[in-house]
């Protein structure tokens, strides 16, 4: 277990600071124990690059917020479980978060099969989701406005694929898919959209992902004549698969989603092996001051997808508890729109927005991520993507769109 908290000094602003104790609708709230939020980020195991990136962005908005005297005046404290990319241990995670540390919403589930296992746990305990994983499914799910999801779905993500591949003579594709609640869907979606647009879908594999060799399959993908590889899977095994690929001399386009294949894929495989491989991956508003800041901050880090989505986790979480007047779970889900989306004074930091409501005036933030506007299920609007190949070790940029 990972717990963290901020320091002496950011307490002593967070007890004397200006926002403490103010009213909204003519009601205070009261000081009193700290706020705690619960950060189940993938740690460990597949999504492990990600997952410590993940947790510290949401630590620095935290910082930022108790440094602004918290919320209403309550210090705000994040203790993190890894849910080791595994749903069992997301669970035994989840579970401590929420009956242990009485968490007031959780944030920053990473693989999809965790979400899934995770969600109704919180919508049973009245406990706010937020979410990077992108299976359709899981807006789906019975989950009473609990889980809102900052990653675009499955379908928004997989219809943009195939529009871009379209686009550059795609025509034949094979799909090559981990097991894992994204990967029938993508199949549906990509099957629909390939045909619409003239191409076809040439062959579908759902794999394990803990293979270590996938000689059948790579068999199946060279006697198939596909011009495109979609590999929808992870890194450990998107990087024995391009191996694999490379010694059995498939010469047509490798196309992967963006967490699949990163600068841990250059000190894995050499430039042969990577050249010309394409990632795609929703893009963060890289113009936006909330993005500006969280780079800074990060220094020589990455701002990822990923941070991008639970540094907004964070900030909406704080943000609509502030905005209700309340720390209670489903305060903080009854206020996320209202705060997120509108006609209020946009605001792009927790600081700026905690001074605007203790001012009773209504905010609209927009993260590091983009806007952060939510379907009735709970589904990002919308969002840009970004296309990026790979040339000998680095990553160039395609196009953003």
């Amino acid at each position: 277990m990972h717990q963290f908290s901020t320091g002496r000094r950011a307490a002593l602003l967070g007890s004397a600071g200006a926002l403490a104790g103010f009213a909204i609708g003519g009601r205070a709230f009261a000081q009193g124990a700290p706020v705690t939020f619960g950060a189940l980020p993938p740690l460990t195991g597949a999504g492990g690059p990600y997952g410590p990136a993940m947790l510290r962005a949401i630590q620095q908005v935290v910082e930022e917020a108790n440094a602004a005297g918290g919320i209403r005046g309550r210090q705000v404290r994040v203790v993190a479980e890894d849910d080791q990319t595994n749903p069992d241990a997301g669970v035994r995670g989840a579970r401590k978060l929420i009956d242990v540390d009485r968490v007031s919403a959780l944030m920053g589930t990473w693989a999809s099969a965790v979400t899934t296992a995770v969600a109704p746990l919180c919508w049973e305990n009245r406990i706010p989701l937020f979410t990077v994983s992108g299976a359709d499914s899981i807006t789906l799910l019975p989950h009473q406005g609990y889980i809102f999801r900052t990653q675009p779905n499955s379908r928004l993500q997989i219809e943009t694929a195939c529009r871009w591949l379209l686009s550059k003579g795609a025509r034949r594709v094979f799909h090559l898919a981990a097991q894992s609640p994204f990967a029938q869907s993508s199949q549906e979606v990509m099957v629909d959209r390939l045909r619409a647009g003239g191409g076809a879908v040439t062959g579908f594999i759902i794999y394990e992902r803990d293979k270590t060799a996938f000689r059948s399959e790579v068999d199946q993908i060279m006697r198939s004549r596909s011009d495109t590889i979609m590999l929808n899977g992870y890194l450990p095994d998107v990087t024995i698969l391009l191996r694999e690929l490379f010694r059995a001399g498939f010469d047509g386009r490798k196309f992967t989603f963006a967490y699949a294949a990163n600068q841990n894929t250059f000190q894995s495989l050499p430039n042969e092996v990577t050249n010309g491989l394409i990632t795609f991956q929703p893009s963060p508003d890289v113009d936006s001051g909330a993005f500006k800041r969280l780079q800074t901050r990060f220094g020589n880090v990455e701002v990822d997808p990923y941070s991008a989505q639970t540094h907004d986790h964070a900030a909406l979480a704080i943000l609509a508890a502030a905005a209700a007047g309340d720390a209670g779970g489903t305060a903080i889900r009854d206020n996320v729109r209202r705060i997120s989306q509108g006609e209020g004074e946009k605001v792009d930091n927790v600081t700026d927005g905690l001074r605007a409501l203790a001012a009773g005036r209504p905010i609209n933030f927009e993260g590091a991520s983009g806007p952060v506007e939510f379907e009735e299920r709970g589904d990002i609007r919308g969002t840009k993507f970004r296309f990026e190949v790979a040339e000998n070790g680095r990553f160039r940029v395609l196009e953003i769109a």
